[in-house]
């Protein structure tokens, strides 16, 4: 049995912005965003970790290799952790509509739609199976080994759903999954089958001080809709 913590990377300005990042939209950590990664760091400092993987964008890769600077250990980067692929709604002006569309997508997978697909984008489906493979190619191998993969919100809730047992993605999508919190998951290789248990979901006692001041990940839908009107005048 191998121990994955999930760790969703630090704040970026996309955060603050509500802007999608899947590919072309890839920000670097805030001064904020750095001291969550620190504060991470010194929390595995003296922990056994024997790998590290990350998602390629910068925010990721960034908070990776701030974490692991105490075990020096490399930081893979895999192509298959990077963020949901939101298609054509990267890149668009952030607008209510925009959100209520994407949330309508997010609705009809937390309701067993899981085929429904952004546009020129993924569905629930394909995220699990990206995710899946590589993390088969992770763990295969490897007995009673502890590895921090750093990826992000959406991946780290439609994965973790699906191959742990005791987890429901209608579930654990309505605790905020906060830069830099941990998900701890238990996790084997049963005939060619990837089998998990959540341990943990999204901790982030570890942090203090401002990289505890948190940022939610969802926009306040009323305000943007007032800001858009505003901008049209």
């Amino acid at each position: 049995m191998n121990t994955l913590y999930f760790v969703r990377h630090g704040e970026n300005l996309a955060n603050l912005t509500k802007e999608f990042s899947h590919k072309k939209v890839d920000y670097s950590l805030t001064p904020k965003g750095v001291l969550q990664a620190q504060q991470t760091a010194a929390h595995f400092a003296n922990q056994p970790i024997d790998a590290s993987y990350t998602s390629p964008l910068k925010r990721a890769l960034e908070t990776a290799q701030i974490i692991v600077q105490p075990h020096n250990l490399d930081t893979p980067i895999v192509e298959a952790f990077r963020e949901i692929n939101v298609g054509s709604l990267e890149g668009q002006m952030i607008t209510k509509e925009v959100w209520q569309f994407y949330l309508s997508i997010i609705d009809d997978w937390r309701n067993n739609k899981p085929t429904t697909m952004f546009p020129d984008g993924e569905n629930l489906v394909m995220l699990r199976e990206r995710m899946r493979g590589a993390i088969k190619d992770v763990v295969t191998n490897r007995i009673n080994q502890h590895i921090i993969i750093v990826a992000h919100d959406g991946v780290i809730t439609g994965s973790v759903s699906d191959f742990c047992a005791n987890a429901e993605f209608v579930e654990i999508d309505q605790l905020e999954n906060h830069n830099c919190s941990i998900t701890r998951v238990t996790v084997e290789m049963d005939h060619g089958v990837l089998a998990g248990q959540l341990e943990e979901w999204t901790a982030f006692a570890h942090l203090s001080g401002e990289a505890a001041a948190l940022v939610s990940g969802m926009p306040d839908l009323e305000t943007r809709e007032a800001e858009d009107q505003h901008s049209e005048c």
